[in-house]
């Protein structure tokens, strides 16, 4: 499940650097007091998981962005046009062979810091672990007389199918 999180992650990252570029700052861990602003921080919230049908299973991944503005006296306007932005760059991600869209997108304002919601759920398959194959097999089966081996079959008179030994 971490793998499927990592690669939605680094789509995440990737989609926030072409919208936004090297002006702002994305970090996926959080940093401490006096981090570069502005700047974006990218956390899975919560990741679930349910078994759908066999080996598929649906894995539920709800993702908050949080948006810290820049000092620049207008900080509640520049946190709604980034807000706007990310509605638009985060609805469809490259994850993988193919793209992943997310859903459920809300944004909250909480202590002067832009809170953005996603989910990128997705059907995931899950193959067990191989199984060895068997490297040999004997069989043996008697039927009128005869001796019948998985590789070869002698009947008790010594002969071969129809081919007669010497």
């Amino acid at each position: 499940m971490f793998k499927i999180i990592n690669s939605i992650t680094e789509a995440i990252y990737i989609s926030l650097q072409a919208e936004f570029g090297d002006g702002y700052k994305i970090c996926r861990e959080e940093k401490g007091q006096g981090a570069e602003v502005p700047a974006f921080l990218i956390r899975c919230q919560r990741s679930t998981g349910s078994q759908f049908q066999g080996k598929r299973y649906f894995r539920q991944n709800c993702f908050c962005i949080r948006y810290f503005p820049g000092e620049s006296g207008k900080e509640n306007e520049e946190c709604q046009t980034v807000a706007e932005r990310l509605f638009t760059c985060l609805r469809w991600l490259p994850v993988g062979a193919g793209q992943v869209m997310g859903t459920n997108m809300q944004c909250e304002m909480a202590d002067g810091v832009l809170q953005f919601f996603v989910n990128y759920d997705r059907f995931v398959r899950e193959d067990s672990a191989p199984v060895p194959k068997m490297e040999e097999i004997s069989e043996e089966v008697s039927v009128k007389g005869q001796v019948k081996h998985a590789d070869k079959e002698k009947s008790v008179n010594g002969t071969f199918g129809e081919h007669r030994e010497g």
